[in-house]
């Protein structure tokens, strides 16, 4: 038992994807692929683009703190006493790099700031390197004189010791010889 009210309301059929012609889903397909088209520049630069400015830049102080650290590299080499001449014309060449890295760098020129960044860098971590090399070859007969050194120090106690403790044994011997083998004078006491 259904009551009808006199309210006649509006049909609304939904229709299932079979029912959609395949011109309309075309034209869907169509606009949204316009749109990505146009938002893919809003969106990829932020996420995938890298600014020229920022690589220049960030190569450019690379470049200066590997300068900064072959520096004190030979500052470290010539305080033990090696020659560091060559070194240090090699350490002059890093620096002209990174002089012309910053020049091209307040021009504008990126991709030439950043090839002598790189160049500087290069130079640079291989004058360290080669410096921490000769520290190395400096210290290596210092370490091994060391080590003779002690070796020698603990072996010439450990004889001593031993000779001493010899030697302490042979005088007890002897002397408890001497020693047992007086026999005492008997003295007659006039009185």
């Amino acid at each position: 038992m259904a009551i009808r009210v006199g309210v006649r309301m509006s049909v609304c059929e939904t229709k299932r994807l079979s029912d959609v012609s395949v011109v309309s889903v075309s034209k869907l397909f169509f606009v949204l692929l316009i749109l990505s088209v146009y938002a893919v520049p809003v969106f990829v630069p932020g996420v995938l683009g890298v600014d020229g400015d920022d690589v220049a830049v960030s190569a450019v102080d690379r470049a200066e703190v590997a300068v900064a650290s072959a520096y004190v590299a030979v500052l470290d080499v010539e305080e033990a006493g090696v020659d560091v001449s060559g070194l240090l014309a090699e350490l002059n060449v890093a620096g002209r790099y990174l002089a012309q890295a910053h020049v091209w760098l307040g021009l504008g020129d990126f991709d030439e700031a950043t090839r002598f960044a790189d160049l500087c860098y290069g130079i640079a971590e291989d004058v360290r390197n080669e410096a921490y090399g000769l520290i190395n070859e400096d210290h290596g007969p210092w370490v091994t004189d060391s080590v003779v050194r002690m070796t020698g120090s603990i072996v010439g106690v450990v004889v001593v010791v031993f000779l001493g403790f010899v030697v302490w044994r042979v005088f007890k011997r002897r002397y408890r010889r001497r020693v047992l083998g007086l026999r005492p004078e008997v003295v007659k006491v006039e009185s």
